[in-house]
């Protein structure tokens, strides 16, 4: 069992370990060559140019201002100098909704750690129930509910200390949502003109015998949009084009190394193996190699932009549908089309940035098997992870192990290995064990089919959630409880088991606090120093470089990183709120993690992460429902907890929290959910208003009509310079095949005419056009 000593020597290994991080940070940011790791997004929008370009040669590398050394802590006051509305209109919605996080963290933990510590720290310590007992405990354990006496009636104080939490947390979680909900329709309102704002996606289109894809897109919403409906982008498979294009830049940047090792030396051809990884095979000119391989592959390209253009099977049967007017997408994205309900499905359009193109073409009918076999395999997942989450205990339990194998005490026993063990390393393995999970599980999100990035990573993150809850906290605590109390366990009667966890969890809380040491303290600071993009960049700088194009898309300014970072997040309000009345020694340690993220991720936000795409803070009910898991969570354990400590008068108390917290989440859910779901036709109508308006000339068609081409043709176009004349004729045919087709069909000639904002777009009349033409 860990003791105030160990959890002292893991505060000061963690809290050193983040002073040289943000050390490290300070100094590293000052030098002129590191500018463009630190500031990157700067840099992208123009706003900031290179200090290692002009002066003397030493100052093009390093920083010999001694004053700026002096104020080198000074990037904390000005990360947070920059006010919210600036801070929106800098990195957008999103990143000022994310950040609003941590507050919440703050506003919640901050009155709770004044009262837990006024009124249950002394009710806890007053007490000698874990000296008769004879369990193995510490002096962190007498500050908790285990240090209760069976039945007492000083568990009042923690049922209505449970009471002050629960209405404290719902009070500031309503406000929160009010205003962020306030701020996203605020948002819609005021910001500029997106093509999402026109545009629906269409899915699965029924097949025709008569008409193509394109054909029956056009057809269906002349006849039930006549008004409205304004062009549309077919969906196709490019996937294969995809692959391609990487593979031409990859060879393209091995051709850049290789010529820039040439130039340094060129008494010597640089030579490569043709061989897997270039291990083995024939030696061959790595120049010239790569070189043939991009004319192969520049061909096979342009033959794959032809096949992906006329090929039908190609074309799938989904469209991006743009309307002449907000408040006609809204319509058509927020209603049924047609009797049956699984075609002509209709959705929002996620902005072009934040389309996962790789998912389009997955067939609709696939995505229920696809879901079920990820929900398998995140199951099996989670269910064997417990195994590594044992042995993480078995390390911040050593006194039970000794109980069970007394060889490993004369090793255990040495006084600084001991508290290095139980202090520091359970937080560090842990942290080992859940480095590739975020990656797997975003892994899983793309084969279920989601095809936005913003929907990818929040599945993502409620899955993370999900796994920390049941490994990380659960897992933690069960495994804990049995090797802590091995003895105990299997010398006792089994009815007497579930009395000995319930004594046992408040106990896990000193795992909990390293835990939060080295990944919320430790790995919050280190998050700032961005060692891997600060390495990476040097190294593309160095070998792969040439032009200041070259050197810009060398920098990684990153993202927020909603699918792990909000997890993490989640995961510190669960063990706050559970720990809150059980042990409140862990408060402090969150809420000096909610005050340094804050901090950091503010710095970030301002300076580094160029957000991918902007949802409009949709992620927020999610927040909010994950928080309010967590307090329905530390009610039922406390309830079980209680009930395992004959307090048979004040337990029932309990029992109505969990109702009142789901009552309240029922409430919130239909007072602010639907302005993150639905987007209100009254406001709709009011931005369209005021846009007709300012702009009554404006060309709408021409600002949407290839807005949602798939990116690769555009990168495939700029990879190779000497196909531009092939390219300019593939981008005509693309936008012949996706303008309006004659159909074949009798039911045409009911369709509708184009209004005058879309004439002269649509080959399917000609002699309408011609008759509107003067």
């Amino acid at each position: 069992m860990a003791t105030l000593s160990d959890i002292g020597l893991a505060a000061a290994l963690n809290i050193i370990t983040a002073f040289i991080f943000l050390l490290a940070f300070a100094i590293l940011r000052l030098q002129p060559f590191n500018d463009r790791v630190y500031f990157p997004k700067w840099y992208l929008r123009g706003l900031r140019a290179s200090p290692a370009t002009s002066g003397a040669f030493v100052n093009k590398f390093i920083n010999l201002d001694y004053r700026s050394y002096i104020r080198f802590l000074n990037w904390m006051p000005d990360a947070l100098k920059m006010p919210e509305p600036e801070l929106i209109d800098h990195a957008g919605l999103d990143s000022a909704v994310y950040l609003r996080i941590y507050l919440l963290g703050l506003k919640i933990f901050v009155p709770i750690l004044v009262f837990t510590w006024a009124i249950l720290v002394p009710v806890n310590w007053t007490n000698k129930w874990l000296e008769r007992t004879g369990t193995t405990f510490s002096d962190i354990d007498k500050l908790s509910i285990s240090n209760i006496p069976q039945g007492s009636n000083r568990f009042y104080a923690h049922v209505v200390m449970a009471y002050a939490v629960t209405f404290w947390t719902c009070f500031t979680l309503k406000k929160e949502y009010e205003t962020v909900a306030n701020m996203r329709l605020h948002f819609l309102q005021s910001e500029k003109r997106r093509p999402d704002q026109f545009t629906v996606l269409v899915k699965n289109v029924p097949p025709d015998a008569d008409e193509s894809v394109s054909e029956a897109v056009e057809h269906f919403f002349l006849v039930n949009h006549p008004d409205h409906y304004l062009t549309h982008q077919v969906v196709v498979n490019a996937n294969k084009l995809s692959k391609l294009v990487e593979e031409k830049k990859s060879k393209q940047n091995w051709l850049v190394y290789y010529q820039n090792k040439f130039e340094r030396n060129q008494s010597k051809r640089p030579l490569m193996k043709t061989g897997f990884l270039g291990l083995w095979g024939e030696k061959v000119d790595a120049i010239q190699h790569h070189i043939s391989e991009i004319e192969r592959l520049s061909n096979e390209i342009a033959e794959e932009k032809e096949n992906v253009v006329n090929n039908p099977k190609a074309i799938m049967p989904a469209a991006f549908v743009s309307f002449k007017t907000r408040w006609a997408a809204a319509v058509c994205a927020q209603t049924q089309q047609v009797r049956n309900p699984t075609l002509w499905l209709t959705e929002w359009a996620p902005e072009p940035r934040d389309v996962f193109w790789q998912n389009l073409p997955i067939p609709y009918v696939s995505l229920t098997v696809r879901r079920l076999m990820v929900a398998v395999a995140f199951f099996f997942l989670t269910f064997f992870f417990i195994i590594p989450i044992t042995f993480v205990q078995s390390l911040a339990n050593i006194e039970g192990i000794e109980k069970a194998a007394p060889f490993l005490k004369p090793i255990i026993e040495v006084k600084t290995i001991k508290s290095f063990i139980q202090g520091f390393l359970p937080g560090i393995a842990l942290k080992i064990f859940l480095i590739l999970l975020p990656t797997i599980l975003m892994m899983m999100s793309k084969f279920e089919g989601f095809l936005s990035i913003s929907r990818l990573e929040r599945r993502s993150a409620s899955r993370y959630y999900l796994f920390n809850f049941v490994n990380v906290f659960l897992g933690s605590v069960i495994a804990g409880t049995v090797l802590e109390q091995l003895d105990t366990f299997l010398k006792q009667s089994v009815n007497k088991i579930p009395e000995t966890i319930g004594v046992a969890i408040p106990m896990k809380a000193t795992f909990f606090i390293t835990y939060i040491m080295v990944d919320g303290w430790s790995g919050t600071a280190g998050e700032i120093l961005r060692l891997k993009p600060l390495i990476i960049y040097h190294l593309k700088n160095f070998f792969l470089v040439k032009t200041e194009k070259d050197r810009e898309e060398a920098m990684d300014p990153g993202s927020i990183g909603f699918n792990t970072g909000e997890p993490q997040i989640q995961f510190y309000f669960l063990i706050g709120l559970i720990y809150a009345v059980v042990t409140p020694l862990l408060t402090p340690f969150i809420l000096v993690f909610f005050a340094l993220a804050y901090v950091v991720y503010r710095h970030q936000i301002i300076n580094v992460y160029n957000q991918e795409y902007e949802s409009s803070a949709a992620f927020w009910p999610d927040v909010h429902g994950r928080i309010v898991a967590a307090l329905i969570i530390s009610q039922l354990l406390l309830l079980g907890l209680l009930s395992t400590k004959e307090a048979a008068s004040s337990t029932p108390f309990l029992l109505a929290l969990p109702i009142l917290t789901i009552g309240f989440h029922t409430y919130c859910k239909g007072r602010f959910e639907p302005a993150f779901v639905r987007y209100p036709l009254q406001e709709a109508m009011m931005k369209d208003t005021l846009e007709r308006a300012r702009e009554p000339n404006l060309n709408l068609k021409a600002y949407l009509q290839n807005t949602y081409v798939p990116p690769i043709f555009k990168e495939a176009d700029s990879s190779d310079d000497s196909d531009d004349d092939d390219d300019d004729a593939n981008d005509k045919k693309w936008e012949k095949d996706n303008a309006l087709v004659p159909t074949k069909r009798q039911s045409r000639k009911n369709t509708p005419a184009p209004s005058k904002m879309s004439v002269g777009s649509s080959p399917n009349q000609p002699d309408i056009q011609e008759k509107d033409k003067p």
